[in-house]
């Protein structure tokens, strides 16, 4: 049991802020450089499945219900694709970011960064929902 093993509770609890940081700092970085949604998402869900390989799978499940991350997933795609019906509305082609502010550089890293937002969220969700699904099966 992992009651046992105080030292991997303790440095389980001191990593996992520093990476759902690293997890911000690539999604809020992603428009600029390497990085971006997918990423982020995928860092943001391992702090998640760290603490649920540590701690159990039902205190993991008490911080982050199932219900919340199916919500997140869905927010999330909402938020790509109202990003797109928005430019769509305003009378551009879909996704273009141009229409988003009232130059097209400021449109563009909005956009971007809203799109990247919303591909985090999901990515973060469906992979906390995979990893939740696995580990919840029984032997």
């Amino acid at each position: 049991m992992m009651k046992r093993k105080p030292i991997l509770r303790v440095t389980s609890k001191v990593f996992m802020p520093f990476i759902l940081l690293f997890a911000l700092y690539v999604q809020f970085h992603g428009d600029f450089g390497p990085g971006g949604g997918f990423q982020a998402g995928v860092i943001f869900a391992s702090s998640f499945i760290l603490y649920a390989l540590i701690f159990g799978l039902h205190d993991a499940k008490m911080v982050m219900p199932s219900s919340v991350l199916e919500v997140l997933a869905a927010l999330g795609v909402l938020l790509y694709a109202g990003v797109g019906v928005v430019s769509f509305f305003v009378g551009d082609n879909y996704l273009n970011y141009n229409s988003l502010a009232h130059d097209p550089l400021h449109g563009q890293h909005y956009g971007i960064l809203l799109v990247e937002l919303g591909v985090g969220v999901t990515v973060f969700a469906a992979m906390t929902l995979i990893f939740y699904t696995f580990a919840g099966r029984g032997r």
